[in-house]
């Protein structure tokens, strides 16, 4: 586990963004495992520009998301589909063919699961995957209680969840209650995790993650048992940790 504090959002944007593109430069096929909500937005603009200049190319790599609304088609405007076209993949050189995102609108919500499973699976699992945090543990959309052995499958919102995705939607009433999102297993499976959190709303889930027990009531917890995952956290985020640097 390495733990890297910075000052702010934007230090926290770029040094991802960094750790991705590096990661296509030594591997231009890479399979990333991409993340979406508010934290990983300053990510991919760093990501956009880094294409732009010419220093990452994108076109041999294969994507795939965490996790996508159930109920909501790809084109509705909150969908996880339509935030990574807008935030990312609109503006780089990645192949259509080659972006993977659960389908929310799937009739067999079970089949689809497995197959997303089995995608990952057949282009041999994902080389380095972005997660984010939320205020209750949660990574993806596995929510407190969820089994750690879970593939990708379709999981019940939390009520702390909803509220909290609710700023997104015109009324709390609009925000699905359900999701497909790839399991604990799934995102332990990961050759690399860079999990990144910003301030202080997520400094008790980062402790918890970090320095608490391993349980599934904080699912971000069985990071501790991966053999590669890097946070990236700014000094808010880190406020309660017991052994940063930066605090006197």
């Amino acid at each position: 586990m390495r733990i890297i504090v910075v000052d702010n959002y934007e230090e926290m944007s770029k040094k991802a963004a960094i750790m991705m593109a590096s990661q296509v430069v030594l591997k231009p096929n890479s399979v990333l495992g991409l993340a979406t909500g508010s934290t990983p937005v300053g990510m991919y603009k760093e990501l956009v520009n880094m294409y732009k200049v010419g220093e990452v190319d994108f076109s041999d790599v294969k994507t795939f998301n965490l996790d996508e609304y159930y109920g909501l088609d790809k084109n509705n405007q909150q969908s996880y589909h339509n935030y990574m076209m807008e935030n990312l993949f609109d503006h780089i050189n990645v192949k259509e063919e080659n972006i993977n995102i659960p389908n929310g609108m799937a009739e067999n919500v079970e089949k689809e699961c497995l197959d997303y499973d089995r995608r990952i699976e057949e282009v041999g699992g994902i080389d380095i995957q972005v997660l984010g945090i939320g205020a209750n543990g949660h990574i993806g959309f596995n929510e407190p209680n969820v089994s750690f052995e879970a593939g990708t499958h379709l999981v019940k919102l939390d009520e702390k969840t909803i509220k909290d995705n609710s700023r997104f939607f015109d009324s709390i009433g609009e925000v699905p209650t359900t999701a497909v999102s790839m399991g604990i297993k799934t995102i332990m499976m990961s050759k690399k995790i860079i999990l990144l959190a910003n301030g202080k709303g997520k400094a008790e889930a980062i402790k918890k993650t970090i320095e608490g027990k391993i349980t599934p009531e904080v699912p971000a917890s069985i990071l501790q048992l991966h053999k590669d995952v890097t946070f990236i956290i700014d000094k808010e985020a880190a406020n309660e940790l017991s052994n940063v640097k930066f605090k006197k």
